[in-house]
């Protein structure tokens, strides 16, 4: 397990636990009492720090290199079980955006999300988790088929951004991310979005319309980055902390503007900490709204998903 900087404390006991562990294997000599305090140390000391976390600290659990990416959340909701589908159509298949079949619980259901990698290799097979215009276009095609056979679309959001390089650009970036957002607004299926790492600009919007906008309490969702508000606001990334702040980017600020239905508290310490306990709150929560939407009747569900995303915002005169 990898520790964050502020996770040094957790990293200290734990490392004493296993030195207990080993002593006490080693030696045959009776170490529970010893266990079962440093076990209540390390829950009173993640308890204390991730209750207390600031934005920015928020910002690195989301990047954490261990915390689950999509194909792991698709992997443990369907057990196994997922049918990827590829391609476009058109140009290529985009590896940063993933769409295939998949069962949770007793529903069928679309998953579409953006994959990022672990190491340097897959990292730059997944592109780091930024799509290009095909893998919009891929995830549009993919929707389009989950309305055709009438089955809810499940999206996970986890991007820096949509990929900026010249060659999107010139296939058309923007125009693919806003065709996205039109269209999601008027498919006849329920949508339930959730934001699971990082949701960073247009990057995240191009899969984020939907009927139930879910997110991880330590995920973040937000116009820029806190390292490119920074640098553009003072010239360099020194600020990030305060940008971090500022932005109103964690899930409960996300929730208190009325952006995001509802936060999905992950186990404290983290996803990457207890993946299995946070799959099995995500799936929950999936089919949970899933039998909600499925109530409600086609044409009252598109009129909904447009009033939501018309009212979000604020004016001040």
């Amino acid at each position: 397990m990898e520790y964050l900087d502020f996770e040094k404390p957790i990293e200290d006991l734990i490392d004493k636990l296993k030195k207990a562990q080993e002593l006490g294997e080693d030696n045959a000599v009776d170490v529970s009492q010893t266990l079962d305090d440093l076990n209540k140390q390390i829950t009173k000391k993640r308890e204390e720090i991730y209750n207390n976390l600031t934005a920015w600290q928020k910002v690195q659990v989301s990047r954490h290199p261990q915390r689950p990416y999509a194909l792991d959340y698709i992997n443990a909701l369907t057990k196994g079980e997922f049918i990827e589908l590829h391609g476009d159509r058109n140009i290529k298949d985009d590896k940063a955006m993933i769409g295939g079949w998949g069962m949770v619980g007793d529903y069928g259901v679309m998953f579409i999300g953006q994959q990022k990698g672990r190491n340097t290799k897959e990292r730059q097979f997944r592109n780091f988790g930024m799509a290009s215009p095909d893998g919009y276009r891929k995830a549009l095609r993919l929707m389009k088929l989950a309305e055709k056979f009438d089955k809810p679309i499940i999206c996970l959001v986890d991007t820096p951004g949509a990929f900026p390089g010249l060659e999107a650009e010139q296939r058309g970036q923007g125009e693919a991310i806003a065709r996205n957002i039109l269209e999601m607004t008027r498919i006849k299926v329920p949508i339930i979005v959730i934001i699971i790492g990082e949701g960073a600009s247009g990057g995240a919007l191009g899969i984020g319309v939907g009927d139930k906008i879910l997110m991880l309490n330590n995920s973040w969702y937000s116009v820029i980055s806190p390292e490119n508000c920074s640098t553009i606001l003072w010239g360099s990334w020194e600020y990030k902390e305060t940008a971090a702040k500022s932005l109103k980017l964690t899930a409960t600020d996300m929730s208190n503007l009325g952006l995001v239905d509802e936060i999905i508290q992950e186990p404290v310490g983290g996803a990457h900490a207890f993946p299995e306990k946070t799959f099995q709150k995500v799936k929950k929560t999936i089919l949970t709204a899933i039998d909600e939407l499925k109530k409600i009747e086609k044409e009252k569900l598109i009129f909904n998903r447009m009033e939501k995303f018309s009212k979000m915002g604020f004016i001040k005169e």
